[in-house]
Formats: structure tokens, sequence, C-alpha cells
């Protein structure tokens, strides 16, 4: 958590004008903050008219932080720095800060209601207002109910979004078509959810009966998806000393079977939480994250397991993908991405970089029931950017794997990114679509790969069908060859002699962010990236626990714009059908999400959240959410009405047709 939302300038103004003062029930600390921060923020520190809740600010922070705040201040918020405060008042005063916990919401109380059906329906009461009741019965369900005509009526979603993408084949495309073109000026915002204290959000709503999850770093809350209301709320603090993506303090969100959801931890542990309570069932620890493990994306269900992966692709961790028995935590099997020396692989890597080899295996996969296969993809080798101690392809770095989910033996492979220097891993969405192709009926793989490429693989063996660029600047490879590896062209000198300018960027062409795919047009729908990088290496230094292990550097070229542009794929061709150019400065990480009544919903750069017609790219309609992408949305019906959902900022917006 950063240090300028911790402590409010009224409480750190109060704190350090305090004057020491001595009681006989209070100590000095809580008599300190009680003369001079109550008035902001409550003698409990809880909250009040000119200050927020300091609890969950303090979870976070170690003495030596609070006292850095207190000598230093922090002028850009107003708030200066006292030096002169007294060492026993600062000492007395964190002291008592560490006691202020949060407010516990009180105990649910018994209710029982009568439905409109005449029926009663006795439970705990969970939350309520004057437009719905969230009740809790004897059997742990929770009962979504809304007043109806002096009674209670029962309500629900019809369809609900039960995995990370929707659908397991990894498709952000929805059936649903009850938003169409005629009636998307009627879309509005129906509900919003703030998450307190979470730095960005990068999550995914899954519903379930009615019942929305969402997650940020150590956090799932569980909600009335009609209302946007909490159900219940579990969280831990975030891993002090954790070094990854995850010590950013985001997450990605859950998967879902029976009674429970399952969600990964910031330092790598995989955790079952009970799905009407909240209440840990258990967890285990996936990966140690003292040697620079962490964990940012929902799990998958596949043949009823739940698998995984771990990130820690810049620090040198070993990539795995691995799976564990949904009732016990305990682990199933477990898939090593890149070999160990002397085994099956490891001639790839000539030199000592296979010792740290990365290959993280950090974003949900996609699963195919009818032919029992899990695909999953890895990360980029390390180091990152620098190759010297590792020549060669470097397997399974920055491929796509093929996996039979009850065992985790590999099926087959294809490497996007062979001796990958550039940190283009092929962790982008695996769509898995049925279509004709050349005539007859095929299972295809689809990806827009962060290197630039449009792939199309045939599933049931890896066989490569076609490979072509879907953005303009590429000036790393010509194409790819018939081998299926990249036909390289000579590196383009940057403006210093140590530096290359490498097109795509290391943002890639396209990055994590969703894509879907529209059957009836044909089209794949993609957020897309033009801009380049300037890349350097440098000598690698030994690997180090807690530390990055790049290898190098980038940045953007100085004097060029980048752009990011929506473009519609014809998957037959490889050709751009159509492309909608954005405004901003490529900054948004969001996906896109496809109806089957012909429109697509894109995060669009600098905010602007918005629909298009699939075949034409016409803008429908458009929202201004002022915050920046870093999650796709998706869509769900309840009570009879279809939602449109995301994550925007901080705060979960959802929309729905005004009447």
């Amino acid at each position: 958590m950063k240090l300028n939302r911790v402590l409010a300038p009224c409480a750190l103004l109060a704190v350090l004008a305090a004057t020491p003062a001595a009681s006989q029930t209070q100590s000095p600390g809580q008599l300190t903050f009680e003369r001079n921060c109550g008035t902001c923020h409550g003698g409990d520190g809880l909250g009040g008219e000119m200050g927020p809740n300091l609890a969950f600010r303090l979870t976070h922070l170690t003495d030596e932080q609070l006292l850095d705040v207190l000598q230093n201040g922090k002028p850009a918020l107003g708030m200066p720095a006292f030096p002169n405060l007294r060492r026993d008042e600062k000492t007395t005063l964190i002291t008592f800060l560490h006691t202020i916990h949060p407010l516990r919401r009180p105990p649910p109380v018994p209710r029982t209601v009568q439905l409109a059906d005449g029926t009663k329906l006795t439970g705990l009461v969970m939350n309520e207002t004057t437009a719905d009741l969230q009740l809790r019965s004897a059997d742990g369900h929770i009962h979504l109910l809304q007043p109806y005509d002096n009674h209670f009526r029962e309500v629900t979603s019809q369809t609900d979004w039960t995995t990370y993408n929707g659908d397991l084949g990894g498709n952000r495309f929805s059936l649903l078509q009850q938003i169409t073109k005629n009636n998307i000026p009627r879309l509005a915002p129906k509900w919003i959810f703030p998450m307190e204290n979470v730095s960005r959000a990068e999550t995914t709503p899954l519903v379930i009966e009615g019942i929305a999850y969402i997650t940020s770093a150590n956090e799932c809350w569980a909600l009335d998806a009609g209302a946007g209301r909490e159900i219940w709320h579990f969280q831990r603090p975030h891993t002090k000393g954790l070094v990854g993506n995850a010590a950013q303090g985001f997450n990605r969100g859950v998967a879902w079977l029976g009674d429970h959801v399952f969600m990964v931890t910031d330092n790598a542990h995989l955790l079952a939480l009970n799905r009407y309570t909240g209440d840990l069932i258990w967890e285990t620890e996936m990966a140690d994250w003292h040697q620079n493990y962490n964990a940012s994306s929902a799990p998958l269900i596949a043949d009823g397991l739940v698998i995984s992966g771990t990130a820690g692709g810049e620090q040198g961790a070993r990539g795995f993908i691995g799976a564990w028995n949904p009732e016990t935590g305990k682990e199933v099997w477990r898939f090593w991405t890149v070999p160990k020396p002397g085994e099956p692989g490891s001639e790839t890597w000539k030199g000592k970089a296979i010792e740290h080899p990365s290959g993280v295996a950090w974003l949900t996969g996609s699963f195919d029931p009818s032919l029992d296969t899990l695909y999953w993809a890895t990360g980029n080798p390390g180091p990152d950017y620098n190759g010297e101690e590792r020549a060669g392809d470097n397997l399974y770095t920055s491929s796509i794997l093929a996996l039979d989910p009850k065992t985790g033996k590999l099926k087959w492979f294809y490497q996007t990114s062979p001796h990958d220097t550039h940190d283009w891993d092929a962790n982008e969405p695996l769509v898995l679509v049925d279509r004709q192709w050349e005539g007859r009926s095929r299972k295809l793989l689809i990806q827009a790969n962060r290197n630039g490429f449009f792939y199309v693989l045939d599933r049931t063996d890896g066989k490569l069908l076609l490979a072509k660029p879907f953005i303009k600047n590429i000036n790393w490879a010509k194409e790819i060859g018939a081998d299926g590896k990249p036909v390289h062209l000579p590196p383009v000198p940057g403006p210093t002699p140590s530096s290359t300018r490498v097109c795509p960027s290391q943002d890639g062409a396209t990055n994590w962010f969703s894509a879907s795919f529209d059957p009836a047009a044909g089209y794949y729908l993609v957020q897309t990236f033009e801009k380049c990088s300037l890349f350097s290496t440098r000598k690698t230094e030994e690997w180090e626990a807690g530390r990055g292990y790049a290898g190098g550097s980038q940045r953007l070229v100085p004097g060029e714009t980048p752009h990011e542009i929506l473009r519609a794929i014809d998957i037959r061709t490889g050709e751009v059908a159509w492309e909608l150019p954005e405004t901003g400065a490529a900054t948004s990480w969001g996906g896109t999400l496809t109806l089957a009544s012909g429109m697509t919903f894109v995060c669009g750069d600098g905010g602007m959240f918005t629909a298009v017609d699939t075949r034409t790219g016409k803008v429908l309609w458009q929202f201004q959410t002022n915050a920046e992408f870093k999650a796709s949305p998706m869509t769900y019906v309840f009570d009879g009405k279809q939602y449109v959902s995301i994550a925007a900022g901080q705060n979960i917006l959802t929309f729905g047709l005004v009447d």
C-alpha cells in the first residue's frame, strides 16, 4: 500500500501537534490520539466526518514506515514534515495506532420473512436495504430477496458467468441477446461497488446463482449481483517483502466448484473458501514466495481439479502448472515448464540460465472436455533481455502447451517465440473454437500473440495452420516459416550503441487482457498496441532471492507516439477486417466481450467503455469511466435482466437497460 494513502493530512497534522498527557485509564498514545485526531477520525480511529477509517490503512505499515511519514511528511498532499516531534510522542502514538482494528459488522440477526407464495423463510440477515435483503438459511445457502406486495420474492440469476472467461474455451463470447443494437442507447449504470483501499482492480466477476465474486490481492467479496450489496468479505494482509507483479496488490479472480470458490494469494498460496460464508476451508502453498514466486490470476477447474500456475517471470522463478484436489487441497500433479539439466528438452538451454529459467504459467488457461485436454501458455525465459547464458530455443518458455488434465503429461507444444529476449511471453488468451477449415471441420486454437503474429493451430495435435502479422509495426521477423519458427530480420540499431529498436514493444502487440471470437461474423476481436521499445542488455547479475533478474531494460522510443487500436481479425485469412483507432496514450489494459446480438464491448483507451458493431466496428454506445482499465468485461442475467460488468479503477461498474 502506498504511504500517501495511509494517514490523511488531518490525522498527521493532529498527531504532530500533540502534547504529552497522562491518564489513569488511558495510555499516553490513546489520549494523544483522542485529543488531536478524534475530531477527524473519531476517537476509535474508525472514521469521522472529516477523516477516513484508519484501521485498514494501518494494518500494512511497519513502525519504520510510520516513523518515515512522521519525519518527512507528504508535501505533495499538503502534509508537512515535523522532525522535531519528540521520540516518546512518536513511540506511544504508533503503539496505539497498531491497536486500532477494523470495525467488524455486527453479527447477523435471525429473521423470518414471508414470501409472495405464502411460504416462510428463516435465516440470518447478512445485509438489508429498502430494496433488497440477503438472508442465509440454516443450510448455509444465501437467499437474495426483494420486497414484493408487502412480502418478499426470491430472485437469482438465470445465466451465470462461471469461469474467468465465462467459457472453458477461453472465449469471451456470450449467447445473450437481450442487449441489442436497437436498445443499446438505454444502457446505463445499475450499481457500483467500490473496492476500498485497492490500488487497481484487475478482477473479472464470477456470478453463481445470483452471487458475484470479485477479488483483489488476498481479498474476496461476495456481492448480490442484482444490487452490488456486500454479503461477505474475506481479507488477509498483503505479504511484506514480496517481489513481483502480485506485490502491486491485484488479483484477477476466482474459480468455482460446488460450494467452494478458489483463489490464489500474493505469496503463491491456493485457498478454498466457502462460497456462502467466506470461511477458509483449506490452504496450500503452491511455491515458496521467498524464492521469488507470487500469484495473481484466477485458477481454472478442469476434470474436477483446481489448476493454477504462478507468477515471478521477471525474478527467475521456475515455472510450473499444477493441479490440486478441490476438497482437500492436496497436490495431484505438477508439470514443470522448464526441464532440469539432463532431462529431455534441457538441450535447448546452453549456459547457466537454466538454473533460474522463469517460464512461469501465470495466466488462466483453457480446457476442452471433448478432447480432455488442458491448454496453458507459458512466460518468457530468464533473464528477460539477455540471452547469452541461455543459447537455444529455451523450451518450454513462451509456448502453448497441451496437457492431460488428469496427469499433467505433455501432449504437444508450440513455441511462439523461441529464445525470446523481448519479454514476449505467450500468456495471451487461448481461444478454442470449432470451425470449418479448408473444407473440413476442425478443432482450432486461436491466439493473437504478444510478438505481433496471429496464430491458428489444430488443437488436437498442435499443427500450425496459419500465422500472420496483425499489427503494422513489426521489425523483428519477416514471417513465420514452414517449420513454425520466426524468420528473423536484422536488428535495428537504436539511438545509442547499446540499444536496439524493436517493434512491437515490450508490452507486445497485445497482452493478457481477454479477446473474443464471434462465430457468426468469423471475427476475432482484440485490443492491440502499435508501439516500439528500445531494448538494452547488461551483464546479468547473479540470481538472488528478493531481486529482479531481467538482464537489461526497455523503454519507449522518444518522439514516437503509441497507439491503441481495436481490431477484428478474420480467422480464415488472418486479415484485419476492420479496425477502430482509439484516443489516448495506449495505456488501457482492458479486453473485449462479444454478444450474440452482434455487439462487442471494449475497454477503450482513455477510460472509455465502448460498444461497437461486431461486423463493422461502428461505435454504438460509450460511457466515460474516467479510470484506467486493467480488466475485461463480462455479462450475466439476473432477475430476467441482462447486465454487463467491468472493473474500472477501484470500482466494479455494472450496467443494464433502463426501462
